[in-house]
């Protein structure tokens, strides 16, 4: 009988009663059960003699009832249940509220173990409301490591303890996983060993190695997923494009700037790569403002230069569009047609260049057609397109023109890789802040773009990711090991470094009227605010909204103040950020909608308030808005909290700009959930916590390669293949 398949409904003591509550936690079975581990511990294994206790401290004593009763309080009508325990050495109260029925089992004379806190009365020492069991029994919920598990309401730890201990025994049954050359070669116990300490943890350090294994399992099949992904990749077959050094060294000379030596390092590696009839699959990891976009622009003209396509992608809308007025603006004097494809977009803008613009038309569905302040006829190739204002283009047209091949670069959201849109020669896709399209739909947009309808028969195209929040080393290899790595670490030589400054109350009007004085001189500022409206949980932050109307009234009653959040739709974020380039406001008051795609070189100056409520990466984000010119600009962090360590973590702002060190920091302080969000990491807890653990990912890196080298498909580790197959259903890392 295969007793880890049994349903708990049939486990005595569970039953009909348990079941149905269990089964909101996903557990079902006595599997299940089992592997539901415990998120923390309280350590109640030194025992200690009852002369030795000292108040707040936690403590766990031994010995025998010396008296026991029960008393109800006249005032709150609470019954009180008050024992003495006592050892060789004194004795102890200890005393339950409304726990009646605790008196009917410590009867006197009885011995008892007792865990908790100490604290301290009128009366002397004692325990409120400990953990208690009779000494008789083995330790479940005093005198050792006690687990304390995810609940749910109608479960408590100590309940899950109790049935814990009683299925433990078909912990025998597990079948491992793991390979026994890796279990033997790293010193890991087996499965069932494992479970076992992770529950009942006779020492500290048999729980360490337990939860070491854990962590390891789980990171070594993150890692035989995307190793599996980047084998699959790899046998694919990309365009092989000729690094046309002429036409890029020109390309580079004709620029306003000189590129930075990672850029150059960064833009040579991309070249190469296109190259290769491997398709291209790398990672450009770069600060804020350190020049990714450039580098996308180099790899692209080379790309369209040699007479294929290019796709740009962004995960929302305001960032599609911010791509698209980059790259018009990039290849102005270019012969080449850039199109923009997103929901709905209404573009203003003042550019003296053919300008694409598909909107979507709720009546008729279809797609329309702005050209604005055209100087010539818009003549693309086999293309009906005129340059008359109002055209209306169909969806069809618009998907004929990119098959046609009369749009060079395609910039827009997730759309692009729909299945309705087809390429003449789509040979490489760019796809911008690809982690916040969440870790679950990485490898399945990956997937996607290898089957993209690219027009090259055989062909994939080449794979450009780029993010502007800098990713740690150990991340990078954790959550992106099946990609290359291209890391710009350099700031252009002519950006001043953003003056940062932890702001407290008493300063507040000091910066105010610094930055009237700004915005007297023809600058502009951000004012950032942690929500849009007042919740009840979070009465004590000031809401956008209502900030708005304050600092307009009382503050800056002379100056005009834009608000933008998230609850606004896209067209009207679009025309509030468009106002603010365009000077119609002189200070945006914004929640964290502007941590990325707004770039305005005019402004100045960024308060950010309650600062100690973000993490130190998207403060980082935050600050990039600003310093995007050759102006001096600024960063206030407005804080009322007073902890030491608040003070310590944005300090941290203060010391440096270097996006790399803080999120390292950051990584340090919040560990890898924060860091990523936990909604979008995907991992189970264990595996987040060693996600900091560089030797632990470098050597599931190693194993998981040497795996896949002896058994591309798993064939040969069929428990290992069927374990994989299940994590990945769970995280959906596909």
């Amino acid at each position: 009988m295969d007793y880890l398949k049994i349903k708990l409904e049939k486990i005595p003591r569970i039953g009909l009663r348990y079941a149905p509550i269990l089964k909101k936690l996903n557990l079902e079975t006595v599997e299940d059960f089992l592997l539901h581990f415990p998120f923390r511990y309280e350590d109640y294994s030194e025992r200690i003699e009852i002369a030795d206790l000292q108040a707040g401290e936690a403590a766990t004593v031994m010995g025998e009832i010396s008296q026991s009763k029960m008393v109800r309080t006249w005032k709150k009508k609470m019954m009180i249940t008050e024992c003495f325990v006592s050892d060789e050495t004194g004795t102890v109260r200890a005393v339950w509220f409304n726990q009646p029925y605790i008196s009917d089992s410590l009867t006197v004379s009885k011995g008892v173990r007792l865990s908790g806190k100490v604290s301290e009365d009128r009366n002397g020492l004692f325990f409120g409301s400990p953990a208690w069991e009779l000494s008789s029994r083995t330790p479940t919920n005093t005198g050792r490591l006690v687990p304390i598990y995810p609940e749910t309401e109608g479960l408590t730890s100590k309940w899950i303890r109790w049935q814990m201990q009683n299925l433990i025994k078909y912990a025998d049954a597990l079948i491992d996983p793991l390979p026994e050359n890796i279990l033997k070669g790293l010193h890991l116990p087996k499965l069932s060993e494992a479970v076992k300490s992770l529950h009942f943890p006779k020492t500290l350090q048999e729980f360490e190695l337990a939860q070491k294994r854990f962590a390891f399992q789980q990171i070594f099949l993150v890692q035989l997923a995307t190793q599996k992904v980047k084998i699959s990749w790899d046998k694919q077959n990309a365009v092989s494009m000729h690094f046309n050094e002429e036409l890029i060294k020109k390309f580079v000379s004709d620029l306003p700037f000189t590129l930075t030596d990672a850029q150059r390092k960064a833009a040579f590696q991309i070249l190469k790569d296109l190259e290769k009839p491997l398709p291209m699959n790398r990672l450009l990891n770069g600060d804020v403002g350190s020049g990714k976009t450039i580098v996308a622009a180099i790899a692209s003209l080379n790309a369209i230069k040699a007479g294929f396509q290019v796709s740009i992608m962004a995960p929302t809308e305001v960032l599609a569009r911010q791509h698209y007025e980059s790259i018009c603006k990039i290849f102005a004097s270019y012969d080449i047609n850039i199109g923009l494809l997103t929901n709905a977009y209404k573009l203003i803008n003042n550019f003296e260049f053919p300008i694409l613009n598909f909107e979507s038309n709720q009546n008729d569905e279809c797609l329309k057609i702005k050209t604005l302040k055209i100087q010539s006829k818009l003549e693309i190739k086999n293309s009906k397109l005129q340059s008359i204002k109002n055209n209306k283009l169909s969806k069809e047209q618009l998907i004929a023109e990119l098959r046609n091949g009369n749009i060079d670069i395609i910039i827009g959201t997730h759309a692009i890789i729909q299945e309705a849109v087809k390429f003449k020669n789509l040979a490489l896709v760019i796809v911008d802040e690809q982690h916040r399209f969440g870790v679950a739909q990485r490898a399945y947009l990956q997937q996607q773009i290898s089957k993209i309808n690219d027009g090259l028969p055989g062909k994939i195209p080449h794979f450009l990711t780029m993010t502007a929040t800098p990713i740690p080393r150990t991340l990078t290899l954790a959550y992106f090991g099946n990609l290359d790595l291209s890391v710009l670490d350099e700031m252009p030589k002519n950006r001043k470094s953003i003056v940062t400054e932890i702001i407290t109350h008493s300063k507040r009007k000091e910066i105010y009227d610094f930055v009237e004085k700004e915005i007297a001189s023809g600058h502009q500022a951000f004012i950032i605010f942690p929500l849009v409206e007042e919740s009840e949980k979070l009465t004590e932050l000031k809401a956008a909204t209502q900030e708005h109307e304050h600092l307009s009234r009382e503050i800056f009653p002379k100056l005009s103040l834009g608000l933008l959040h998230g609850r606004l739709k896209s067209t009207e974020k679009e025309k509030v950020m468009q106002d603010f380039k365009d000077k119609k406001y002189d200070i945006l008051v914004a929640t964290s909608v502007v941590e990325v795609g707004i770039d305005i070189p005019n402004a100045t100056i960024i308060i950010i308030e309650d600062a100690e409520r973000f993490g130190l990466s998207q403060l980082h984000q935050f600050r990039g808005r600003v310093g995007r010119s050759d102006k001096q600009s600024y960063c206030f962090l407005f804080t009322g909290s007073k902890t030491t360590k608040a003070k310590s973590r944005l300090g941290a702002m203060e010391k440096t700009s270097n996006g790399f060190k803080i999120a390292e920091e950051d990584l340090a302080l919040r560990g890898p959930g924060e860091f990523l969000g936990t909604r979008q990491s995907g991992l189970p807890d264990i595996a987040m916590e060693h996600l900091a653990n560089a030797k632990l990912i470098e050597i599931a890196h190693d194993y998981a390669e040497q795996t896949l080298l002896d058994s591309p498909d798993l064939g040969n580790f069929p428990l290992l293949q069927k374990e994989l197959g299940k994590f990945q259903a769970n995280i959906h890392l596909e």
